[in-house]
């Protein structure tokens, strides 16, 4: 049993694992350490970090377990304890290499689950570099409150996954930190949590992307964080731009629900955009609001945004004015037109889920599959950058 651990580093978080010393850890440097210890422990660090979860309440053991996860080249994590949590396995399953092992246990079982550990936690010969991903970025921001914005933004990004040929094509991101909606239109469960990198954004790679993610379907991830009124002062500016850059190489397609109020880094996220679309609704004060947008982000991210017109319904008579009476407002053309359907899009809010699940012969559908096909003919990212820095 010594000669398996001889040399080897072991953090041992938890008073009651000091006993392991004279047993399986014997010949083993091990450090006793407390909960704080996690914190930014690398695998440079240590061989293994084995974990008493009996000794520590569920919700601070949750919290270092998810802070392992979420660093760079996290150690091997081995659990051990009578109790084990749901949140902090779920969080211990993030790791590359980690292992539960439910108390009581023999000192030939510890000893397994730690060889176990050890070895898939071995040098391997280093792979083969990834191709580097051509990504297209959409953003989608609305000129008022209440225009639809992520309803498109939803709408555009089902299109696209519906399109795709391979997994995981598309990641809709939801930027509006403090109040974001994304998540319950889709019903699905917000992750992200990028406050934790406030002052570490050179953390946030791919790893960390997939941490924060929820799978909506194969081709469809979407990363949006909880309603937090104090986000927008506790995310840095370059959190959100690291997180974007790292999604951008990862996803052929990205959409960006944006706030509809200018933050620090708007102007930067929506200069690395191919389209820039400005919702809006057929109101007057709309329109104005939307004229005035589209001109504040062509002169500050020198990209021209496209005004897209939503809840369009066809009359005869009444007081919404005409599309010819809209462009006046607007001082320039349209770029695209999204009809009115107000019972699919309250279904697909109660239900749940896109529109386009729900409500598949919706005429939002139509238009929006239209709007995708004209978008996706544009050039890549990296081809709309390079031509506006020409």
């Amino acid at each position: 049993m010594t000669s398996s651990m001889s040399g080897r580093r072991i953090i041992a978080v938890g008073p009651a694992l000091a006993a392991l010393v004279q047993g399986p850890l014997a010949g083993a440097f091990v450090e006793a350490a407390g909960l704080e210890r996690l914190a930014g422990v690398r695998a440079g660090d240590c061989d293994l970090v084995v974990v008493d979860a009996d000794a520590w309440d569920a919700p601070a053991l949750a919290v270092a377990i998810q802070a392992v996860a979420l660093g760079v080249a996290a150690p091997p994590v081995l659990l051990v304890g009578e109790r084990l949590p749901a949140p902090v396995v779920r969080n211990l399953m993030r790791l590359e290499a980690s292992d539960v092992l439910e108390a009581p246990f023999t000192p030939e079982q510890f000893t397994a689950a730690a060889a176990g550990l050890l070895a898939r936690a071995a040098p391997t010969a280093p792979a083969p570099a990834a191709p580097v991903q051509t990504s297209r970025c959409w953003a989608v921001t609305g000129a008022v409150g209440g225009s639809g914005a992520t309803t498109v933004a939803v709408e555009i990004a089902t299109a696209l996954a519906a399109r795709a040929e391979q997994e995981r094509a598309v990641c809709l991101i939801d930027l509006n930190l403090a109040d974001g909606s994304a998540a319950a239109y889709l019903g699905a469960e917000p992750s992200m949590r990028l406050g934790a990198f406030a002052g570490a954004a050179d953390r946030i790679d791919a790893a960390v992307l997939q941490a924060f993610v929820t799978p909506v379907s194969k081709q469809l991830d979407l990363l949006a964080g909880e309603r937090d009124p104090d986000a927008f002062q506790t995310v840095s500016r370059d959190a959100v731009l690291r997180l974007l850059e790292v999604a951008c190489e990862t996803y052929p397609f990205v959409i960006l629900d944006m706030p509809r109020h200018r933050r620090d880094w708007t102007l930067d996220a929506l200069s690395g955009c191919d389209e820039v679309l400005v919702v809006s609704e057929l109101t007057v004060p709309a329109l104005i609001a939307a004229r005035s947008l589209t001109d504040e982000i062509e002169a500050g991210a020198s990209v021209k945004p496209r005004i897209v017109l939503n809840r369009l319904a066809s009359r005869m008579f009444g007081p919404a004015p005409s599309m010819a009476e809209a462009e006046r407002a607007l001082q320039r053309k349209a770029d695209a037109g999204i009809s009115s359907d107000w019972e699919a899009a309250a279904a697909s809010a109660n239900l749940g889920g896109p529109i386009a699940q729900h409500r598949p012969k919706s005429k939002i559908v139509k238009d929006i599959g239209a709007l995708v096909d004209r978008l996706a003919t544009g050039p890549a990212r990296k081809e709309a950058a390079a031509k506006r820095a020409a």
